[in-house]
């Protein structure tokens, strides 16, 4: 086995099996195969897409290229929300902190923006002072402290999924539904969430083009949620304008900081509580 005949492989629509997809998976980890022939299999998932066992398989290797959490010792419920991203979305900053006082445990793993707009840990990163580059055992203790914790990437969590990350940008395969339910599965293996909602935006501001991509995006990954014991739930949000007020990290922690003392815009309040409804549901399934 070796990279060349994984490149043929997927050249000829064949489907990889589990031990191809680790052995890629694991190569990539190591810096033991190229950028290039990376981007070479990622463009032959992007035209021609991947089985639902493929999916998985994926996921799973890429989740467990680092450390993998196991929380079930704080409890059985831990809940992670995911955005797609877009302009001026800050609703992982407002919704995660309302989740964790009301008394549900909350890990979340987040990256920073490789497109044009910021990620969450770029955010938190306009805060004088804030630490966002903590190790895992400070990550665990704060769940289990203060019920929430936010960290970097740049912990050994999924790193292969960092790099897949900044290469489908690179190489203009950041709207893939395959691959981005592969990224985002994979770190939730990593964290070892297990309730899980998704806010998918779309529209001119972000990745997915419309809700029709949103929402084939999210049954694809209700679905593999179902097979990697995990309750997955979804809402789609419009991205056609900014969330909020403020576009810039420093401008959206400012808004993020009033609306947590109440002052919410009406588009920020009604996706919160979507969101929150969602976690609740979560909590007594």
């Amino acid at each position: 086995m070796d990279i060349n005949s994984i490149i043929m492989k997927k050249r000829a629509r064949g489907e990889l099996d589990r031990e191809e997809i680790k052995y890629f998976v694991g190569k990539y980890l190591k810096n033991e195969i190229s950028d290039a022939q990376v981007a070479a299999v990622m463009s032959y998932i992007y035209t021609d897409g991947l089985t639902e066992t493929e999916i998985i398989n994926f996921a799973t290797e890429i989740g467990k290229s680092g450390d993998v959490l196991d929380l079930s010792q704080i409890s059985d419920n831990i809940v992670d929300k995911h955005s797609t991203g877009g302009v001026g979305d800050k609703i992982t900053l407002i919704l995660l902190p309302v989740i964790a006082a009301l008394g549900l445990p909350v890990a979340k793993i987040s990256s920073r923006g490789y497109g044009i707009f910021g990620g969450t840990i770029d955010k938190l990163e306009a805060i004088p002072g804030f630490k966002t580059n903590i190790t895992i055992k400070e990550f665990a203790n704060n769940i289990e402290k203060i019920g929430i914790s936010i960290a970097s990437q740049e912990l050994n969590l999924a790193p292969v999924e960092n790099k897949f990350y900044r290469l489908r940008n690179e190489i203009t395969c950041r709207d893939s539904i395959v691959l981005i339910a592969i990224s985002l599965m994979s770190l939730k293996i990593a964290t070892g969430s297990t309730k899980i909602v998704f806010d998918l935006s779309c529209g001119n501001g972000t990745y997915l083009k419309n809700k029709e991509e949103a929402r084939k995006l999210g049954k694809l990954l209700v679905k593999m949620g179902k097979t990697l014991n995990k309750q997955v739930g979804y809402i789609i949000t419009l991205m056609d304008e900014p969330v909020g007020n403020a576009v810039g990290n420093i401008l959206e922690i400012q808004e993020t900081i009033r609306c947590l003392n109440g002052k919410m815009p009406r588009d920020v309040e009604e996706t919160v509580v979507m969101l929150r409804k969602y976690s609740f549901i979560f909590s007594i399934w």
